[in-house]
C-alpha cells in the first residue's frame, strides 16, 4: 500500500463514521443514547466516546505528542459535545494523513504498549480495523433501538453507495 491508498481507506473510515452519526446516533432519544447495554463498552454513548478516544490516542502517538488518557463517557452526556470533539480528532487525523509519504509507511517504527516495534502501515490498518469492529457493534445497538441501519462494507464505499 502507499500513502494515497491509506488516505482513501481513511476517507471510507470517516464517511461511515459520519453516516452512523447522522442517520443513527442523532436519531436516538437522550435515554436511548445512554441506555445501558451489557455488550462491549456499553451504551451507544460509550461506543462513540470509545471510538473517538482510541482514534485520538493512536494518532497522538503517531504524531509524537502526549497520548491522552482514556475518556470517561459519563462526562459526555451531550451528543453535540462528543461530535465536536470527534470532528476535531478527525481534522487532526486528516492533517497527519495529508502529510503522509510512501517512505514513512514501512520505515517509521512505532512502539506498542509492550514496546514491540510495529510499522506505521500496521498502525494505520489497525485503527481502521478497530473502527470497523466498533461500528458493527454500534450498528447492532442502533438496530436494537429501532434505528434503520445500513451496511458499512468497504465495497459499498468504493461503489459510491455510502
Amino acid at each position: 500500500m502507499n500513502a494515497d491508498a491509506f488516505r482513501h481507506l481513511y476517507e471510507y473510515h470517516f464517511t461511515v463514521n459520519h453516516k452512523i452519526w447522522d442517520r443513527g446516533v442523532m436519531a436516538l432519544s437522550d435515554a436511548q443514547f445512554t441506555q445501558k447495554v451489557e455488550y462491549s463498552v456499553g451504551s451507544v454513548r460509550n461506543q462513540v466516546v470509545h471510538m473517538l478516544n482510541i482514534d485520538d490516542r493512536w494518532f497522538c502517538g503517531l504524531r509524537g505528542v502526549a497520548i491522552p488518557g482514556f475518556l470517561n463517557p459519563v462526562y459526555y452526556a451531550r451528543r453535540t459535545v462528543i461530535r465536536e470533539k470527534w470532528d476535531g480528532v478527525e481534522a487532526t487525523m486528516r492533517a497527519y494523513l495529508a502529510d503522509l509519504s510512501d517512505d514513512k509507511l514501512d520505515s517509521q517504527p512505532f512502539l506498542t504498549i509492550d514496546n514491540d516495534p510495529i510499522r506505521l502501515w500496521q498502525v494505520l490498518l489497525h485503527v481502521v480495523n478497530h473502527g470497523t469492529d466498533h461500528r458493527a457493534q454500534l450498528l447492532a445497538l442502533l438496530h436494537a433501538l429501532g434505528v434503520k441501519t445500513f451496511a458499512q462494507d468497504y465495497a459499498y464505499f468504493i461503489e459510491g453507495r455510502l
